[in-house]
């Protein structure tokens, strides 16, 4: 190992008075100074440790690096998807991190047409997120995205698609979502609070007219609620949402007459939740009145209140009602049950059928689909073995065709590899699911290293899906395995409401448990076992460091959620107020207190703690970067065995998802996988 001093931050006192009259002292709270030098400095000391104390894995680094990369065709493409008069895809030319954004008229594949060139864009930028955005009503305007910094503010841009030429019309600091009207000229869109970032206006704009003169739509006074905007696939309503965790309201405008005022759907109440879909004279509600696990209802265009809503699937207690898709003739549903993602569909005869996707672990979701009046549906599927495949369904004869299916170039043979679903026992009597995969001669000896992923939060279900990357783990011996902890929504509503406010522990302990189920059926040891989760997943990874170290080798924590009382006491940073029913308001006390005994900046110890990589962005607008910052500074006072490695990454230039380049992105996984490697004593064996 290199050698090197490890940074330390300065201890300044400083006190938190909290609502319950606690006092908790928080000597890193300066951290949170972003403009001040010092803080920058500290984590450029930080960035020069873990450079230096990794310099042994350089090579390997780069040797991963080169391996994920050449796993991938650099000049791919995607399938085209139809909307209206045009096919749309994009593309990727050979070396090149960003992708071309292109169209070409139905049946003139000739006829390229090069709408966005994002690596041109990109150009000056260390940080570039596009939102490639939408096409107006007359598919001459293309209005799209851009942020440059990371922190989810972009400007709203727009180019004219027959000239070329961009338009005057410049609107900044809005969030992404935006929604053009049927008129050709006026488009919606929303803003953000420049203090918790929360979602809060709808403005409409058009196109020629001064910003300042855009029509503030909606505002959304509840500090617990964002809003949204988005185009029925009809094209016939705009629909501005409002959500929070237990409740939904929508307000639809008619794409028709943009300046027509919005009509109230069904109006918001407490643990209502729905969305729509919008075909003919009617609109699909999927809807948890009533029913836990969601059920499907619809209602006329006109008679939009709950009492006119009528019910077309009903709730099952094991089976989750997802996603919709509506055509002219079929219905298309996702459910999931067992923790496996179904397809089902219902014909013109009322008759249901499912597709069989035929793997013990996969995931599958409905692509694109725009057109209403086709017997044609549109789906992805994948496994932790199966590259991502996209499907054409015949929903009349049922027959599938693949489109395309993600090239790996090399020896890649899927066959080499085997994946299994597991199910271990939480300490509650619980059974909890587990994906898993490793090459074919993998020895469940107990020796063997692998690493084991969740997130569990938010309802978010871990899905098992294919990353070629990850090839480099399991060709060097390493397993790879997905706990499918409650918090998600694998397994129903009832599994996340089981991971969440007073049950959040349930999360940490089913984590916990999967890791040992593994240990005792041979999979692994603990001194091979490795774990990663990020934002909540990180916070899940704090946790179990704090209630098991001894249990992992090492830890994997991206842009971790660990210093929750302070950030939910704190309601003029992001994603406070809003979250409030996802883990409790610690103005109350008992929520205080809970949150208090498991979160894992105010609860680390002086104990021996596991090899720990945590990474960070300077500019997360969802995870502040000094949550990470605080958390290693105190992990470096109070841990006792200084030998273990305890690793902080800040990513200078980039936010939440990390950096923006997918080459950037080969690096900092090339830059884990060498951690995990150097860990588990494979380094030697590269060479």
């Amino acid at each position: 190992m290199a050698q090197a001093q490890e940074p330390s931050a300065k201890r300044i006192p400083h006190q938190l008075k909290d609502p319950h009259g606690m006092v908790r002292e928080d000597p890193y709270f300066w951290l949170r100074e972003r403009e001040n030098p010092k803080v920058i400095d500290y984590l450029k000391a930080e960035n020069a440790y873990h450079a230096a104390i990794m310099s042994d894995t350089e090579a390997l680094q780069q040797a991963l690096f080169e391996e994920i990369k050449g796993r991938i065709k650099q000049d791919d493409s995607s399938v085209p998807y139809q909307d209206r008069s045009f096919e749309y895809y994009t593309r990727y030319r050979d070396g090149e991190s960003y992708p071309l954004h292109c169209r070409r008229p139905v049946g003139e594949a000739a006829q390229e047409q090069i709408m966005l060139d994002e690596s041109a864009m990109s150009e000056g930028h260390e940080y570039f997120d596009l939102d490639a955005g939408d096409v107006s009503a007359g598919e001459d305007i293309l209005a799209y995205s851009v942020d440059t910094v990371g922190r989810r503010f972009y400007e709203l841009r727009f180019k004219n698609l027959e000239s070329g030429a961009p338009l005057p019309d410049r609107i900044p600091d809005v969030t992404g979502y935006h929604a053009w009207a049927n008129d050709n000229r006026t488009i919606f869109y929303s803003k953000q609070d420049p203090e918790t970032l929360r979602d809060y206006q709808i403005y409409r704009h058009v196109l020629g007219t001064p910003v300042e003169d855009d029509v503030l739509i909606y505002e959304e006074k509840d500090e617990t609620y964002y809003c949204y905007v988005y185009k029925t696939k009809s094209d016939k309503f705009i629909v501005i949402g409002c959500g929070q965790t237990l409740s939904d309201e929508i307000r639809l405008i008619d794409a028709d007459a943009p300046e027509s005022p919005a009509r109230i759907f069904t109006p918001r109440r407490r643990h209502l939740e729905y969305d729509i879909e919008h075909f003919g004279d009617r609109f699909y509600v999927r809807t948890n009145k009533d029913a836990k696990n969601f059920r499907l209802m619809s209602c006329p265009v006109d008679h939009t209140g709950e009492e006119h809503w009528e019910e077309i699937i009903p709730n099952r207690d094991d089976t989750y009602l997802g996603s919709i898709e509506v055509f002219k003739d079929y219905l298309v549903v996702t459910e999931r049950k067992d923790a496996l993602i179904q397809m089902r569909i219902r014909g013109p005869g009322n008759d249901w059928h499912q597709l069989d996707f035929g793997e013990p672990a996969y995931t599958a979701w409905l692509d694109t689909n725009y057109q209403f009046d086709t017997e044609r549906l549109r789906f992805g599927f994948s496994s932790l073995r199966t590259p991502q495949g996209v499907f054409d369904y015949n929903m009349r004869t049922r027959e599938k065709t693949l489109l395309k299916q993600d090239p790996v170039l090399g020896d890649f043979d899927p066959n080499h590899y085997k994946t299994e679903r597991l199910w271990a026992t939480a300490r509650d009597g619980t059974r909890i699911p587990i994906s898993i995969v490793y090459r074919r001669g993998f020895e469940k000896d107990g020796t063997a290293p692998l690493l084991l992923y969740s997130y569990g939060s938010y309802g978010h279900s871990s899905n098992p899906s294919f990353h070629s990357a990850r090839l480099s783990l399991l060709d060097r011996g390493f397993a790879y395995a997905i706990a499918h902890v409650r918090g998600g929504q694998e397994m129903g509503r009832e599994w996340y409401e089981d991971g969440k406010l007073l049950d959040k522990k349930n999360t940490f302990n089913d984590f916990i448990d999967c890791a040992e189920h593994l240990i005792r059926k041979g999979y692994t040891c603990s001194d091979q076992l490795y774990a990663s989760g990020g934002s909540a997943g990180g916070l899940l990874m704090g946790a179990v460091a704090n209630l098991r170290p001894e249990l992992f080798k090492g830890l994997i924590a991206d842009v971790p959620f660990v210093d929750v009382v302070t950030t939910m006491l704190d309601d003029t940073i992001p994603l406070t107020t809003s979250e409030y029913d996802e883990w409790g308001n610690p103005n109350e006390r008992q929520y205080y207190d809970y949150m208090l005994s498991y979160s894992p900046y105010d609860q680390v110890a002086p104990k021996d703690y596991p090899n720990l990589l945590v990474i960070a962005g300077l500019h997360d607008s969802q995870v502040q970067y000094w949550e990470p910052a605080k958390w290693v500074a105190k992990l470096r006072h109070e841990r006792r065995d200084k030998n273990k490695l305890l690793l902080l990454k800040t990513e200078m230039s980039a936010g939440h998802g990390g950096p923006s380049g997918r080459f950037d992105r080969y690096r900092e996984t090339a830059f884990e996988y060498a951690f995990l490697l150097k860990l588990a004593g494979k380094i030697d064996q590269e060479k």
